[in-house]
């Protein structure tokens, strides 16, 4: 069993582990062809649909262009359907549709309007290969305007196949904002990205290309990616001493009114995530074996979901893997890209920064996340409370979305065993998207319950090298000297 002064000796002993390099290790990480914009590049679909091959169209773009294509034909059949529907003499119902053309009777406009949207977007998108959404709103915006207009002014009462002709106007609805979405929000950026990383070097191509694009060159070891390295501490051990996550924001010197407004707000959520976690309005919908699912409805509709757990470590080391640890988030959750500490306001309250990966098979995209933290003890555990907040290096990119995190919190309890915490996470976010009610407490449920099985992954894997750190001593007879002594005491939190 394990007491909480031992496991504050493991936790300092393990992040001092993961800071400390080796020669060999530093000299790789620091290699200009080893930096982290080439490691992890990675060939994607996306990226290669977006490509040109031999100045010819993306594969992106032509399926666009089909899609145009489709949307002009598919109205066209629509119409033809509803002209013969009317069981006229074709010739003599074209008439009355084309040459003696009513607003109020005949549907002729809607194929006008599709034959001019598919005129406009192949001649911009496909010849003149425009890579801007502004002639794609123009044309979506004057079908809608005119589409909404068409249904006050047919008549509606006198028509022979009404549900034929509804659906003809909501196809062409439907078709010119699918078409819109499909260009902004899959053409640019896929063909935008693949410019950007798959520019083929040539001989007149400048050296410094990739230096000043930002850019992975194909040429090894150019002037423009040199830099010098960092100089080594006095007194170490080895030539470097990169921590785990080098943070780009750094903290900056609040006043004292600014430090304890911050100290008061985390009060302040910290009482509220309690009241929140100790309310009875809590709904049970979904259980996965020892796991439960829950979720609680606040005013205007919004939806607040909490996740209970059996975790088979002690209460006091689950807060700090979860609380100090929290630079090695990224290397354990998948859902997350980045994750650091910014600000350490005093030993039980900090402010982070993290930002997530795509969620939802690609649904919602990534978000950036300023949390405000504190923790505290309760009745019989501990709990960290966690909302949004704002920090002056972190000011709001416009490349990634700011999601909010409102009153939220870990809790972790006691149970009947010392080596097992009872944990519940509420997790109460604003993605700053529209996404059905029924989609999103899918989505969620399945985040939060991966979030657990891999919390537990972790642990298992830090307690597996636990247990091979004590054999080796064990085996190598070092378990009778006193500073290796010590060392065991550490690894046996673990178990």
């Amino acid at each position: 069993m394990s007491s909480p002064e031992q496991e504050n000796i493991m936790n300092n002993s393990h992040t001092q582990n993961q800071t400390i390099q080796s020669p060999l290790d530093v000299s790789h990480s620091y290699s200009v062809n080893t930096i982290s914009s080439l490691r992890d590049y990675i060939i994607s679909e996306d990226l290669l649909a977006g490509q040109r091959l031999e100045g010819r169209m993306s594969s992106v773009r032509r399926f666009f262009c089909l899609f145009v294509t489709f949307d002009f034909l598919f109205t066209c059949l629509m119409w033809i359907i509803c002209v013969m529907l009317n069981g006229e003499y074709i010739i003599t119902a074209l008439q009355e549709q084309v040459v003696h053309y009513n607003i109020h009777t005949s549907l002729f406009d809607i194929v006008l309007i599709a034959s001019c949207r598919f005129i406009m977007l192949i001649f911009f998108y496909a010849l003149l290969y425009m890579n801007h959404w502004f002639i794609i709103s123009l044309s979506t915006a004057s079908t809608c305007g005119f589409l909404i207009t068409k249904v006050f002014f047919y008549d509606w009462p006198h028509s022979s196949q009404p549900v034929f002709e509804v659906l003809l106007v909501l196809a062409s609805f439907i078709l010119a904002w699918g078409e819109a979405w499909f260009l902004d929000f899959k053409v640019i950026p896929q063909e935008t990205h693949a410019n950007r990383y798959l520019i083929t070097d040539t001989e007149r191509t400048p050296l410094i290309r990739s230096y000043v694009q930002g850019l992975p060159s194909m040429y090894t070891e150019s002037i423009g990616n040199f830099y010098s390295p960092q100089g080594s501490p006095e007194g170490s051990m080895f030539r470097f001493d990169q921590s785990a996550n080098v943070s780009t924001y750094l903290p900056v010197k609040f006043t004292k009114e600014q430090e304890d407004n911050y100290k008061r707000t985390a009060s302040k959520v910290f009482h509220e995530a309690w009241d929140l976690f100790k309310s009875k309005d809590w709904k049970l919908q979904k259980q996965n074996e020892n796991d439960s699912f829950f979720s609680r409805s606040e005013s205007k509709g919004k939806k607040i979901f909490k996740v209970q757990a059996e975790i088979s470590v002690s209460p006091r080391y689950l807060l700090e893997e979860l609380f100090y640890q929290v630079h090695e988030l990224p290397k354990w959750n998948p859902a997350i890209k980045e994750s650091q500490r910014i600000q350490s306001l005093n030993e039980h309250t900090d402010i982070t920064y993290q930002v997530s990966k795509e969620a939802a098979k690609g649904l919602v995209s990534s978000r950036d996340f300023v949390n405000l933290r504190h923790w505290a003890e309760i009745e019989n555990g501990y709990m960290i409370s966690v909302s949004k907040t704002d920090h002056p290096s972190i000011p709001v990119n416009k490349k990634i979305v700011r999601g909010e995190n409102g009153v939220g919190c870990f809790v972790i309890e006691e149970t009947n065993q010392t080596d097992i915490s009872m944990f519940h996470w509420i997790m109460n976010t604003n993605l700053k998207i529209w996404i059905p009610s029924t989609i999103l407490e899918k989505e969620v449920a399945h985040m939060m319950f991966t979030y657990i099985k891999d919390l537990r992954n972790h642990l298992y894997s830090k307690r597996s090298d636990s247990w091979v750190i004590y054999f080796f001593l064990k085996n190598m007879g070092l378990i009778y000297i006193k500073g290796f002594q010590e060392i065991l005491e550490v690894v046996k939190i673990n178990w």
